[in-house]
């Protein structure tokens, strides 16, 4: 399994925004083959920062959704809203507590 994690930063007035885009794109992305899941947290201390958890069945599967028109049209209007530049890890899960 792939997790990918997006760091997102966004100017204060733009947060509902990205809220209503998250809102409106997550069932879209869950849709796409291979992806399990979709999380999104926002920062205990600093409240325009994000973070978006994808969980992928392999790593094909997450760039057939970032090649996807989709993608482009949500991300389009995402990057509109931020502060700073997004910061984005695709990691492996070896351990976890969760049994599931």
């Amino acid at each position: 399994m792939l997790i990918r994690i997006v760091k997102l930063t966004f100017k204060p007035e733009n947060i509902p925004s990205f809220e209503q885009i998250f809102n409106a794109s997550k069932n879209g992305i869950l849709a796409f083959d291979g992806c399990n899941m979709v999380e999104l947290y926002q920062d205990i201390n600093n409240p325009c920062i994000f973070f978006t958890y994808s969980f992928w069945d392999k790593a094909s599967d997450l760039e057939h959704y970032r090649n996807s028109e989709f993608f482009k049209t949500v991300w389009g209007k995402t990057k509109k809203l931020f502060a700073d530049k997004p910061e984005a890890w695709s990691v492996n899960r070896l351990q976890t507590t969760n049994p599931s």
